[in-house]
């Protein structure tokens, strides 16, 4: 993401396009211009066909452009959301070839990075994408270096998990265009009391800054690393630092859950990401998630979902179809 003089950002939005996203990274864009007195951010907004885009909120967007007509853009930001996982088209795919080809630097914001996944243009390069897609992506795309982070830059790439993720990205943006105290100013514009750096995981425990709850949060992220080959109790402690005893009175205290049975929801939830976003058959599911049997699996799966993880996954299968007018476009829940 090198400096420009003045920088001109191509949106494209894929239909069910996160709306939080795209105006978190919109926004600081625009108030740089007005704490700077003058254009340093320019944007376009862009769609395959240059029609309306419905957005994961609901509401349509006007774009500027179709991919045909769009200028010769040097930032282009691939905005998803709602199924990005799953959405796919060719038409956007060789535009995005092309316009890497010619040297673009090319990011997403929440799923888009799934479209660039699929296109070829993160082979090799580290990214990042919302924690409930990442062990999909990972698995689907063993050439990209998946992370979980808010952000990430990796040359002429550059990736973010969505939310307001997005603003911290564009205000790291702003620091390297233009300097740490335009972006400090802009943060304070937007209420953004602490701007966050691109390596900070993504928050997915209830664990705060108390001693104990730090306590937590270092079992909960040890478990998410042993997902595949999970931990017993004695060896969870132990990489903890704490007593086993201590360890279940945290989980009672205040997720009200045994260890035991939060670990293995956090597995059944990672299998569900799997059989939903990628075409892993239940058994590689089943080992993915850490379980040494496809029959011991199905039992807990259905315990839990009430479904088999067969069916669960045929259900969720469905033909992802773009209609011609984009701005009717209904998305798979």
């Amino acid at each position: 993401m090198a400096a420009s003089q003045s920088s001109t950002f191509g949106f494209l939005l894929l239909p069910g396009f996160t709306a939080l996203a795209f105006a978190a990274a919109v926004e600081p864009l625009r108030l740089a211009n007005y704490v700077a007195e003058r254009e340093l951010y320019h944007w376009v907004l862009l769609s395959k066909d240059g029609a309306p885009v419905r957005s994961s909120a609901g509401f349509a967007v006007s774009v500027d452009h179709g991919l045909e007509a769009a200028p010769d853009l040097r930032l282009v930001t691939v905005c998803g959301g709602l199924e990005g996982h799953r959405f796919d088209d060719r038409q956007i795919v060789a535009w995005l070839r092309r316009a890497a080809s010619r040297g673009a630097v090319i990011g997403s914001l929440c799923l888009g990075s799934h479209l660039l996944a699929r296109a070829g243009l993160l082979d090799g390069h580290a990214c990042t994408t919302h924690w409930e897609n990442m062990s999909a992506m990972a698995e689907t795309y063993p050439a990209v270096m998946v992370k979980d982070q808010l952000f990430t830059v990796d040359r002429n790439r550059f990736t973010c998990a969505g939310g307001t993720a997005a603003t911290d990205m564009m205000l790291y943006r702003i620091a390297a265009d233009h300097g740490d105290k335009l972006a400090m100013q802009v943060a304070e514009e937007m209420l953004h009391d602490q701007v966050r750096k691109g390596t900070t995981p993504q928050q997915r425990t209830r664990a705060a800054n108390t001693i104990e709850r730090r306590e937590l949060s270092i079992a909960i992220r040890i478990m998410q690393e042993h997902i595949e080959e999970p931990l017993d109790l004695s060896a969870l402690s132990a990489q903890a630092g704490q007593s086993r005893r201590n360890i279940e009175r945290l989980f009672k205290k205040y997720l009200a859950v045994s260890p035991a049975r939060y670990y293995l929801d956090l597995r059944l939830r990672r299998a569900r990401q799997l059989l939903w976003q990628t075409q892993m058959s239940v058994t590689e599911v089943a080992i993915s998630s850490g379980f040494v049997s496809a029959t011991h699996f199905s039992k807990c799966y259905r315990d839990r979902y009430g479904v088999s993880p067969r069916v669960d996954q045929s259900s969720r299968h469905q033909p992802f179809v773009l209609p011609k007018d984009e701005s009717q476009a209904t998305l798979p829940r």
